[in-house]
C-alpha cells in the first residue's frame, strides 16, 4: 500500500500534467470593426457613376456613401478647413443635402434630387441666383467657362457621362478639389475632381454670371 506522503506526491504529480486553461481570451477570436458601408457591400464593385463603393485604405480620397445616419461623419472626415473668407451659409446649405437620395426629375431636399435640382435649389437658396433645371442649358445660358486653376467655392464643374457627347452632370465646387453633386447611385456626396471616373468625364469648370 502506499503511504500518505506517496499519495500527496502522486496527486501533485498528476494536477501539474493538466493543461493550463487561461481566462483570457485568445487574440485570435477578437473582432475588428468595420464601418457600415464595408459591411453592407462586400463585393467590392463599382457603381454606375465609377467610384468604388466598398471602403478603400489605398484610395482615401473616395467618400462613402453618404445617409444612414452617417452624414455628419462624412461631412467630418472631410480634409476642408473653412476660413473667414469661406461662405458659410453655403456649406451649411449643402450639409442640409448630404445623403438625400437621388430621384430624377425632384429637387426636394432629404426626399430626392438630381444633380441639376441639387443646383438649382441651392444657388436659389444661398445665392438668389435662378439657373436653369438643366445641366447643358445651365452651361450654355448661365455660366462663362473658367480655368480650373481658377476654380472658387460656388463654381460649377460638368461632365460627359453620356455616350452621346453631351453635357449630363453637374456639381458645386468647394475647394481643395472636393465638389459636391448628386450621384445617381450615391444621392447627394461629395467627391474628389482627382477620381479616376470624374478627371475622366470631366468637361469644364464654369461660373454662373450674375446679371
Amino acid at each position: 500500500m502506499l503511504s500518505g506522503k506517496k499519495i500527496l506526491y502522486l496527486a501533485a504529480a498528476i494536477f501539474l500534467s493538466l493543461p493550463v486553461v487561461s481566462c483570457r481570451t485568445s487574440s485570435n477570436n477578437t473582432h475588428t470593426y468595420r464601418p457600415y458601408d464595408e459591411r453592407r457591400n462586400r463585393s467590392g464593385s463599382f457603381s454606375d457613376d465609377g467610384t468604388n463603393t466598398t471602403r478603400s485604405k489605398e484610395n482615401k480620397n473616395i467618400i462613402t456613401p453618404a445617409g444612414h445616419g452617417l452624414v455628419s461623419d462624412e461631412w467630418a472626415r472631410l480634409d476642408i478647413k473653412l476660413g473667414r473668407k469661406d461662405n458659410k451659409e453655403l456649406y451649411k446649405e449643402l450639409k442640409r443635402w448630404l445623403g438625400t437620395p437621388y430621384v430624377y426629375a425632384a429637387h426636394t431636399c432629404g426626399e430626392g434630387t438630381d444633380c441639376s435640382g441639387l443646383v438649382m435649389e441651392v444657388y436659389l437658396k444661398v445665392y438668389d441666383i435662378k439657373v436653369h433645371r438643366n445641366s447643358a442649358r445651365m452651361l450654355e445660358e448661365n455660366c462663362k467657362p473658367i480655368d480650373v486653376d481658377d476654380l472658387r467655392e460656388g463654381d460649377l464643374v460638368f461632365f460627359i457621362t453620356s455616350s452621346d457627347g453631351h453635357v449630363s452632370h453637374v456639381g458645386i465646387y468647394l475647394k481643395d478639389y472636393k465638389f459636391v453633386h448628386a450621384s445617381s447611385s450615391r444621392g447627394v456626396a461629395v467627391d474628389d475632381l482627382r477620381q479616376n471616373y470624374y478627371a475622366t468625364h470631366f468637361h469644364t469648370a464654369a461660373r454662373v454670371i450674375t446679371k
